[in-house]
């Protein structure tokens, strides 16, 4: 009984440092990270000078963050956690503002394939448009924001929600296609 109240307090204590250990290694490669910040294991980040994350933030084991271009930007603000085995996929701009929260398996894009019929969907490049997660904003399990999105301030995304256009502040939007189902009140 002892020895799993110590096991648990030093294994807790290990992990902060480890994924601070994690945060500073970034650091090392180019990416702009505030104190405090927690970066789990097993995450892989393409082009870390690309990326800035705000204090207290904690990316959780497993999340991909992959920057496709170099001239792309991924700015996350404070206090925001990312929970494990989401994925950003950017080649412009992800910005996410203060407080946010992702829940485990979202995946957020800002850029699409262009679908001619003329040629090959793989000959024809992407094309791009910056997505906006403003402050206090939730977004469920397995939600999906697609490019060109703003999720206004204090939303909340249901789980497993596609969000395809933008989203009011203050709202809930649920479904595929996200729509709106109710609004946040006090």
């Amino acid at each position: 009984m002892i020895f799993g109240a110590i096991e648990r307090h030093f294994g807790e204590r290990l992990t902060v440092a480890l994924d601070r250990m994690r945060a500073h290694i970034l650091r090392w490669r180019g990416a702009r990270i505030s104190s405090r910040t927690r970066i789990g294991s097993r995450c892989i980040v393409h082009r870390p000078w690309c990326i800035a994350i705000g204090e207290r933030s904690q990316v959780e084991h497993n999340v991909f963050i992959k920057v496709v271009t170099d001239s792309a930007r991924i700015e996350l603000g404070r206090d925001v956690f990312i929970g494990f085995n989401t994925e950003f996929d950017i080649s412009e701009t992800l910005h996410i503002g203060d407080g946010v929260l992702i829940a485990p398996g979202c995946f957020i894009t800002d850029h699409n394939h262009r679908r001619s019929a003329s040629r090959t969907i793989a000959s024809q490049g992407c094309d791009s448009k910056a997505v906006h997660i403003e402050d206090d904003v939730w977004l469920g399990a397995h939600a999906v924001v697609l490019p060109g999105v703003t999720i206004g301030r204090g939303s909340i995304v249901a789980a497993g929600a596609v969000v395809t256009c933008d989203v009011l502040p203050m709202s809930i939007v649920a479904g595929i296609p996200a729509r709106s189902i109710n609004v946040r009140t006090a």
